[in-house]
């Protein structure tokens, strides 16, 4: 047989108090009675409660900081019961908006109230299992998050890599989690107990890269006034990340190469040299392929780095996973947002969906950071988000557009993550090799090479 519902009870009714706990444990609830905010703050942190009922009838003002840090942190859903007259209180009825599920004034109906609970109960378990679903997928899969068969794809990948210990290269847009993936290597590895080292080759000047990298003895250079042991060094036994390893000089690339060659440096001003046992993953948003024909980055070094390859896809080619990941970052970041702020409205998950997203995770984990910290509502809103005027501005476009839009999107997303492979991408779209060669030509989508595919020219 299930267990009662336990509700909190936070006030007094007065003399009707008792006629209202009988009435209401007689219709399957187990009450609690907190007489004031320091016994109901007591209950709370005793044992778990699915709902609360705050009596303002014989209290005062219900919003003081007290009753509202009970209310927030107790991880319920609330009800309040009041004075019909107290709600031509402006200030009042704001409180009962952003804190309590809902309310029934005065006189106090039974039947209501219990239907109110059932509501509100419904509420917490459904908060609780999507709280509980996403604990599993941040713990399963090292704080990626993602469901779409892209997705899947990538972690599965991403175990496969960590079982050995070649160079990974890992290949996406800005913002799109590339040091997530390393991290998630690095945890999934050998290594996973000895450090995870990031160096962001593009955020160093170009004089201090060598010694930031290799390290410097005392007295090696103006200002050299100790030792400094290098990012490489300090990664021995466990992991290198280098991200935007495109932007990394020319000159620098050799020492770099060399390392990877015979595993030892050689600090700035040293004459012996250091053996660094140390697995390196490199990242980047630039085209290193293209970077190699125009000379920007050296061919062997590239070949060394991309022993193993991840590629990590946009935001836009992974709509299903907007609304899982605003939700994710909302728990990440629930400490830093305003207590009245429960969720996402609908009208901001649709338009976090029509959003095309050209910073990735990045500008997706900023926006609701921000509208975090800034809605007035229980429920973010578009203008919370920043994006209801840009979708607004957005042209109209037709039926037809968006499936067409939809198609070449897909298209080129299985092409990509299958290395333009034709074969490979047909399957994982279902369809034959003969409609896939018809849909590339619909979409102007021509493979020049088994891994070159570019877009044709619109007519």
């Amino acid at each position: 047989m299930e267990k009662p519902a336990k509700v909190l009870v936070m006030g007094s009714l007065g003399r009707t108090q008792q006629e209202f706990v009988e009435a209401m444990e007689d219709r399957g609830w187990a009450l609690s009675l907190a007489h004031d905010l320091a016994m109901a703050n007591s209950l709370v942190g005793e044992a778990p409660h699915d709902v609360g009922i705050s009596c303002f009838h014989a209290q005062k003002r219900p919003d003081t900081p007290e009753l509202k840090r009970v209310i927030v942190n107790s991880d319920m859903e609330w009800v309040a019961l009041i004075r019909e007259e107290e709600l031509e209180d402006s200030a009042l009825c704001q409180v009962l908006s952003s804190l309590f599920m809902a309310y029934q004034a005065e006189p106090i109906d039974i039947e209501g109230i219990d239907c109110l609970l059932k509501h509100a109960l419904v509420m917490k378990r459904l908060r609780d299992d999507d709280s509980s679903e996403r604990k599993m997928t941040r713990e399963t899969e090292f704080a990626m998050v993602g469901t779409v068969p892209g997705m899947r794809k990538i972690f599965e990948t991403i175990r496969r890599v960590a079982a050995v210990d070649a160079p990974v290269f890992i290949s996406g847009e800005s913002g799109t989690g590339k040091e997530l993936a390393a991290r998630a290597i690095h945890e999934n590895s050998q290594r996973a107990p000895s450090p995870f080292v990031a160096v962001n080759c593009g955020a160093l000047p170009a004089n201090l890269i060598q010694s930031e990298l290799f390290g410097h003895e005392k007295g090696a250079f103006t200002g050299a006034s100790q030792k400094k042991v290098g990012q490489i060094e300090a990664a021995s036994g466990g992991t290198l990340f280098l991200d935007e390893i495109g932007d990394l000089p020319l000159e620098l690339q050799v020492n770099l190469l060399r390392f990877l060659e015979e595993r030892t440096i050689q600090r700035i001003g040293a004459l012996d040299e250091i053996r660094v046992d140390v697995r390196v993953l490199s990242a980047t948003h630039v085209d290193l392929e293209k970077a190699v024909r125009e000379g920007r980055f050296r061919e062997d070094l590239y070949h060394r780095l991309n022993v193993l390859q991840v590629e990590i896809p946009p935001l836009r080619e992974r709509k299903d996973d907007i609304e899982i990941l605003a939700r994710f970052f909302f728990t990440k970041f629930e400490s830093e947002k305003s207590m009245k702020v429960r969720g996402f409205s609908r009208e901001a998950l649709a338009v976090m969906q029509q959003y095309h997203w050209p910073g990735n995770i990045r500008e997706l984990i900023n926006r609701v950071r921000r509208a975090m910290v800034m809605c007035e509502r229980r429920l973010i809103k578009p203008t919370d988000l920043g994006l209801e005027r840009r979708i607004a501005n957005r042209h109209a476009i037709t039926l037809e557009e968006a499936r067409n839009s939809a198609e070449k999107a897909a298209l080129i997303g299985a092409l990509s993550r299958n290395k333009h492979k034709v074969k490979k991408a047909a399957d994982e779209l279902g369809v034959s090799r003969v409609t896939l060669y018809r849909l590339m030509e619909k979409h102007g989508l021509e493979r020049k090479g088994e891994n070159d595919m570019t877009a044709l020219p619109s007519a």
